[in-house]
This record gives structure tokens, sequence and C-alpha cells, in this order.
């Protein structure tokens, strides 16, 4: 025992955390699996010792107790601010002497690129965008909501989907199919029955974002208000990737412009190709991707780029993970 391994690499999500220890030639001696990453919910101590137990766990497989190198990409991390708390509570778990903390989101955009090169949106529950060139410069939003100019995300056409609906209804907007969709979605016969359970909680909050898959299946079907939704969707998602391309000086070279997420790795036709027709339009060297890849794979690479490891690591390192 006593042993050290190069990274230990950390993607932590609000709803699972996963890590990888990886030795020097870009094996990966273990990985381990638990709880999300919530210090907003649940304090940053706590958010570490259920980031702890995973940790312990793989250390405990790959027989090492200490690595040269932590790459820990976590949710929650959107300000300098917050990146300097967490890198400090890493720092004091003293798994390693050096500590590197971003935005969960370049975890997913280092996944799917061979160089730390390009843009990456993520729509999940939220939405974000980030962007990195090789000399360390990066592009990144808050991503904190409306209160940080986002509009997207399951949530958000969750609830975009409800007020259609609701205005449908009860005459105040334009008819669609929303209006029947997301009530029968849970068994119910108008939106009225729908709102009223919601608010009476017999139907779960986080229930909401079963909504998200019914919108995109009224849309496919071909109603307009539907559409018109993911259509703003894919304005928004062109939008995070064009401001990110021109503040990294990227727009004039061919960059990937990664897709992740949920929302967006569920390749929804209409939504896939709007987003392709806008980039092509505003960000013509852009090249979109869907990336499905394991964002701690993302995390590790980004401790090897930190390590200065050669390339055939990264490549044993990226076999590991996608076959």
């Amino acid at each position: 025992m006593g042993m050290t391994a190069r990274v230990l690499a950390v993607d932590a999500g609000n709803s699972k955390t996963d890590v990888a220890v990886v030795a020097a030639d870009g094996s990966v001696l273990a990985t381990a699996r638990s709880g999300g990453f919530r210090p907003p919910a649940v304090g940053v101590e706590q958010a570490m010792d259920t980031l702890a137990e995973a940790v312990d766990e793989a250390f405990a497989a790959a027989g090492v107790t200490a690595v040269d190198h932590v790459s820990a990409c976590l949710a929650n991390a959107d300000f300098p601010v917050e990146e300097e708390t967490l890198a400090a509570a890493l720092h004091a778990r003293a798994w390693s002497s050096t500590v590197e903390v971003r935005n969960d989101t370049f975890a997913i955009l280092r996944a799917g690129v061979t160089e730390p090169r390009g843009v990456a949106v993520v729509c999940g529950a939220g939405i974000n965008c980030v962007g990195m060139r090789p000399d360390g410069r990066t592009a990144r939003f808050p991503a904190l909501g409306r209160i940080s100019g986002d509009w997207g995300g399951g949530w958000g056409l969750a609830e975009e989907a409800m007020w259609h609906a609701a205005r449908a209804e009860d005459g105040r907007g334009a008819p669609t199919d929303l209006a029947h969709t997301l009530p029968s979605h849970f068994g119910l016969p108008t939106m009225y029955a729908l709102i009223e359970s919601l608010h009476l909680e017999r139907i779960e909050d986080i229930r909401r974002h079963e909504l998200t898959p019914v919108l995109f299946a009224t849309a496919a079907s071909g109603d307009p208000i539907a559409r018109s939704v993911i259509d703003r969707l894919a304005d928004e998602v062109v939008a995070m990737a064009t401001v990110a391309l021109t503040r990294l000086d990227l727009l004039e070279e061919e960059t990937p412009v990664l897709l992740g997420g949920g929302v967006l790795a569920a390749r929804h036709p209409q939504l896939i190709d709007t987003i392709r027709d806008l980039l092509a339009s505003r960000a013509p060297k852009a090249v979109p991707n869907v990336v499905t890849a394991s964002p701690v794979l993302g995390a590790a690479l980004l401790g090897l780029d930190a390590v200065d490891a050669p390339p055939e690591v990264h490549t044993r390192l990226r076999t590991h993970f996608e076959r």
C-alpha cells in the first residue's frame, strides 16, 4: 500500500458522483460512484463527505493512498469564489498536493474533443455553456437560471409548455395540443386539473420534468406552439455557443461545438437540425456534434493535460471508457 497514482478524476453532478483513479500509463486502476454533490443544499463539508465515499472506495480498490493531481469537475461551481472554496475543501482531504476545480460542464466538453479546444452547450435540468482553448483561456456563464439570463433546460421547457397549455385552455392564448397532452400524461382530463394537482402537491413537484419529453412528442406531431418552443431552445443553444466562440476568438477557425445533457443527447430531429441550421449561418466554421461520452473521462483527460501526459496515455484512457 502507500502507492501513488497519477490522477484522481471526479465528475460530481447533482444526482451522482463518479470518480476514476488513473495510472501514469493511462490505465484506469479503479472507478466508483456515490450520491449527488449538492453543497448549496447540504453544505460544503457534507457534500465532500459524499464525494469522499466514492474516493475511499476507488483508492482501496486501486491500492493507492494518494495521487499526483486531483481533477474535479463539480456541479454548483459556478463562480471563481465557489471554485476556490471547493478546491480548499478538496486540499483539506489530502488526496493530492495539487487540485484543480472546474464547473462540471468542462468535463462534458473535454470528453468530446481530442485536444482541450472547443465549446460545449449542456442542456439537462438547466442549460449551460463553456469554451476552452489550449492556452488556458476559457469562456463561461454563471448559469443560475433566469437571474443570470438563462432560458431553457428541462425545467424551463416544462414550465414554458405548462404556460402555453394553461393559456390555450382558458382562452388567453393560441390553441395548442399541449392543453391535452400534458394533463393526459398524468391521467388527468384538463390543464385545470393538472394545475390544481401540482398546486396541492397531489403530483410531486419533481415530476414536472416528465413534461419535457411530452413537449417534444407534441412538437414532433406538428403542433405549432410546441414547435415554437423547440425552435426557441435551438436559438438559445446557438446564442450561447456563438458568444463563447466569439469570446475565445474561435469564430474564424474550425471548432467543435459539443451538445450534451439529457435534452440534447436525446437527438430530437427538430432541435438538432435547427441548431445545425442556425450555426451554419451564425458560426459557419463550427462543427456540431452530440457528445455521449462519460463526463468522468473528461475530468480525467483534464487531469492528464495538467500533468503533461503524452498522447498515448490520453489514448489508453479514452479506450477504457469508450470500449
